[in-house]
């Protein structure tokens, strides 16, 4: 599932939600108040820097199978354990620092996903040109019509799978179709904000 519907099942199936101040929502964002506050502040809003885009290749891996309230929780737990995601100092991770963040309970103790952490970010500095420049150039051109409704949502397009494949030919791992879907919409590549929810005025 995509990041949208991960959170549409935890929420009514309408399309939109009002909130205590008056204004629409996409329904996922009333499941929860860091829910609300991350689809108000930041999911959707086009997202060009090079770490804070590390930072949600890597969080998306680790939901991967997984519900993002789960990850939203502990992203301040994340961001401690992986150096603030400062691609070099995470890439010069060894073998103990993985097992360090296994007994850490703040975070999700998933060996392979902790390893594939450490091994993006070694595949982004082997990048010929910036990891955001890569990633942005799957963006869809033109844009996508932003969806009437949660049945108009995908789990996939054609540009993740693009993203997915290059990505996985350059190294990186936990870089599937979905979850490179979820990552565009969360970073403004796509709008996947419901017609009507203020997001979208």
């Amino acid at each position: 599932m995509t990041r949208a519907q991960t959170r549409t099942a935890d929420a009514p199936r309408a399309a939109l939600v009002a909130g205590d101040d008056g204004r629409q929502r996409c329904s996922w964002a009333a499941a929860d108040a860091e829910y609300r506050r991350y689809h108000d502040e930041e999911w959707g809003t086009p997202q060009h820097d090079d770490v804070a885009l590390f930072e949600s290749l890597c969080l998306e891996g680790f939901q991967a199978g997984l519900s993002w309230i789960t990850i939203l929780k502990r992203r301040g737990h994340f961001r401690e354990v992986f150096h603030g995601f400062d691609v070099h100092k995470v890439a010069e991770m060894a073998a103990d620092d993985v097992e360090r963040l296994l007994a850490d309970e703040r975070i999700i103790r998933n060996r392979s996903k902790i390893e594939a952490t450490i091994g993006n970010a070694r595949a982004a500095l082997e990048l010929d040109r910036p990891l955001g420049d890569l990633l942005w150039s799957f963006a869809p051109t033109p844009v996508r019509p932003r969806p009437e409704s949660l049945g108009d949502l995908v789990t996939r397009t054609p540009e993740s799978v693009a993203m997915s494949v290059e990505l996985r030919r350059r190294g990186f791992r936990f870089v599937g179709p979905t979850t490179m879907h979820a990552l565009m919409q969360s970073c403004g590549m796509l709008d996947d904000h419901v017609t009507g929810c203020w997001r979208s005025l």
